[in-house]
């Protein structure tokens, strides 16, 4: 079971004091991080000026992570043509998982009946994940600019911190320190388990 509000709130106190603050995220080292402190203020950084787009992994002839195979470890539930990860340990969310396509295809590639096929599972999964003690909403998302082979996030965030909501919700979870292992195992057998009541096998 998800840990509530009150056990998250009381972790990241224990890690820095009520007034404290968490460490920045290596996202705020990225080229393509948005914000910068200018003036003593925060404010936007300064626009870089048009440049080649880069490659993306498993593009044209580069080499496919997802097509080599997946890591058994991190697989939670997997079928004949879809295949549902984990980011290989506890996150700041309660739950951060992917799915793939097992072909190499992006989002624009699938068919009608591949993208039929990804509305029901991504519908079921976020279900069970909205269904579990303590998570108030699913976040789904595609962003596609790292790699070629087709992920879809999904982020559950945690009912009542809110703090931690809307779209932000998704860099909250490179700042709060990860949750305990068993019960991020747990939950991740409950969903596995649970999704594979419509088909597949549950791994987790």
């Amino acid at each position: 079971m998800p840990e509530s509000a009150e056990e998250v709130y009381a972790r990241v106190v224990a890690a820095v004091g009520p007034d404290g603050r968490l460490p920045m995220p290596p996202t705020g080292g990225w080229d393509n991080f948005p914000w910068a402190v200018a003036d003593g203020a925060m404010a936007p950084r300064v626009l870089p000026p048009p440049s080649e787009e880069p490659p993306r992994h498993g593009e044209g002839d580069g080499p496919c992570a997802s097509c080599e195979g997946f890591d058994p470890a991190h697989v939670v539930w997997e079928d004949e043509r879809w295949v549902l990860t984990h980011t290989g340990a506890p996150t700041g969310l309660p739950l951060v998982l992917l799915l793939h396509t097992r072909e190499h295809l992006d989002y624009g590639d699938l068919d009608d009946d591949q993208a039929s096929e990804m509305g029901r599972i991504s519908n079921r999964l976020v279900r069970i994940m909205e269904h579990l003690p303590h998570v108030a909403r699913v976040h789904a998302n595609r962003y596609g600019d790292g790699a070629a082979h087709f992920h879809l996030w999904f982020f559950a965030r945690t009912e009542g911190l809110t703090g931690v909501i809307g779209s932000t919700a998704l860099e909250w979870d490179a700042i709060l320190p990860p949750g305990p292992e068993d019960v991020w195992r747990a939950d991740l057998h409950t969903v596995a388990t649970k999704l594979a009541n419509w088909g597949g096998n549950a791994r987790a």
